[in-house]
Parts: structure tokens; C-alpha cells; sequence
């Protein structure tokens, strides 16, 4: 069964991102938030259905990218997509610097950012050996589900 704080989260998530639809199962438990239009459905099994009226619908942050030089093409390039709904962090701490930056070399190993998700620091490989060129996310943003966060110039 969910937690009442734990779909409230995930309600806040979805509102705050440009998903319209998240489906969670747990322990034989099912959980469907939907954003059509101004207006988020709730429905949990077990539970009653609920319509919940939706904050103002939030404008997505504006996309920062960091570059290096680059060809005229980004074909070739590989992208480092978001495994999951949560808030990117380009470094472990507010006071370290970021994991990578463009123009720095990677490996399949290099923790390249953080991805938060219901609290739960989560680490993201590049899982590609070759140079960073483009950070296509800011420091503290939503991100989605298959979202590029990265641009990676493969060797």
C-alpha cells in the first residue's frame, strides 16, 4: 500500500514535470497519476477514486547547455538519458564541483551527475567512453523519464 506522503510526492513530481502519466505497482498495489488538461486523476487500489485539481500548470525551466567545440553535426553523438522521474544534480554536494563538463573524457565507470528520486540519491554512469560535449540539463532541474541529459562524443 502507498504511503499518503509518498503520493503526494509523486503527485508534486508529476505536477512539476512535463509527464503526463505515471503507473506504479507495489506489493500488489497500483498506483495511476494522470495529467489531462488542469486536472491530475488519482486512483489507488484499494482506495477510492480521487479527482485532485491541480496547481497552475508550472512553464518548464529553461534549458542551460554547456558546450565545447563541436562538428556541425550531433548525429554521431551519444546520449545519456535520464533512467528515471527525479531532480538532476551535477555534483555529490552543493559545494563540490560537478561530476563532468563538457570537454571533460569519460568512461564507462564515471559517475556523471545524481538523480533524486522520493529521496533516494541515485548515481548515473556514462556507461560510454568518449569526451562530453553538451550538458543539456541545469544543476537542480526535473527531469524525465528518457530525457537526454548529456551529449558524449564517443572513442
Amino acid at each position: 500500500m502507498f504511503k499518503l506522503s509518498e503520493i503526494k510526492e509523486l503527485i508534486k513530481l508529476v505536477d512539476e514535470s512535463s509527464v503526463q502519466e505515471l503507473e506504479i505497482e507495489n506489493e500488489g498495489s497500483r498506483l495511476s497519476i494522470r495529467k489531462p488538461g488542469k486536472t491530475e486523476y488519482v486512483q489507488a487500489a484499494a482506495v477510492q477514486p480521487q479527482v485532485v485539481t491541480a496547481a497552475p500548470q508550472v512553464q518548464p525551466a529553461a534549458v542551460v547547455t554547456e558546450t565545447a567545440p563541436q562538428a556541425d553535426t550531433t548525429s554521431h553523438l551519444h546520449k545519456i538519458v535520464s533512467p528515471m522521474v527525479g531532480t538532476f544534480y551535477r555534483a555529490s554536494s552543493p559545494e563540490a564541483g560537478p561530476f563532468v563538463s563538457a570537454g571533460d573524457k569519460v568512461t564507462e565507470k564515471t559517475t556523471v551527475c545524481i538523480i533524486e528520486a522520493m529521496k533516494l540519491m541515485n548515481e548515473l554512469d556514462a556507461d560510454i567512453k568518449g569526451e562530453i560535449v553538451e550538458v543539456l540539463v541545469e544543476n537542480g532541474q526535473l527531469v524525465e523519464y528518457g530525457q537526454p541529459l548529456f551529449l558524449v562524443k564517443p572513442e
